[in-house]
């Protein structure tokens, strides 16, 4: 890019908050997924994506004090914070790293629904348990993230007035979980952080 363009109308009130907005979208996008990798305890790649969280949002930061003068990078500063938190949280639900806890109250009759969901190889502890209408049979799963909605359907399904809450587990020792994932590369940052332990 020459001078000349650089100084331009359409560089100064189009391209350079367009070119900020994407950077705040990139940085914090980042900056939210180096978060969950965090709690997820993804010691490794987190430092590595901070680096470049950083980075890019003191590019970002270098041009708005470059054009103080500039609303339209102010706007496009807060537009690209704003997007960028939501595109992190997809990114992270389309992922699903992790494992969770599934918690279920059946309104009804519950070995159609355990037998299915064991037929489905989900683990499945119930206990007995009193609520509000009498004696029902609480369900706990250790399963990981990416088949809570078939878990949930399933429940769905059988039990669709069931009540249920789903938390997400730092740490998992042994247990038995469905089969037939399919490998990807954070199944392999998930090895190296347990070998690295």
């Amino acid at each position: 890019m020459n001078a000349e363009f650089l100084s331009s109308d359409i560089f100064v009130w189009v391209v350079l908050p367009l070119l900020i907005f994407l950077s705040r979208i990139m940085d914090v996008s980042i900056g939210t997924m180096r978060l969950i990798f965090v709690s997820k305890g993804f010691k490794f790649i987190a430092p590595i994506l901070g680096f470049f969280e950083v980075t890019i949002w003191l590019l970002a930061m270098g041009q708005i004090m470059q054009h103080l003068n500039n609303v339209l990078c102010y706007i496009a500063y807060g537009a690209g914070f704003a997007m960028g938190n939501y595109l992190g949280i997809v990114l992270e639900e389309k992922m699903s790293i992790g494992t969770a806890l599934v918690r279920v109250m059946p309104k009804s009759d519950t070995n159609a629904l355990i037998n299915h969901l064991r037929a489905k190889e989900f683990a499945v502890t119930t206990v007995d348990v009193e609520g509000m209408t009498g004696q029902v049979k609480m369900l706990f799963s250790i399963i990981n993230r990416k088949h809570i909605k078939e878990y949930v359907s399933i429940v769905n399904q059988f039990n669709p007035k069931a009540f249920y809450t789903i938390e997400d587990v730092n740490a998992v020792k042994q247990g038995y979980f469905k089969k037939h994932r399919t490998f990807n590369a954070f199944d392999h940052l998930h090895f190296l952080r347990r070998k690295g332990k």
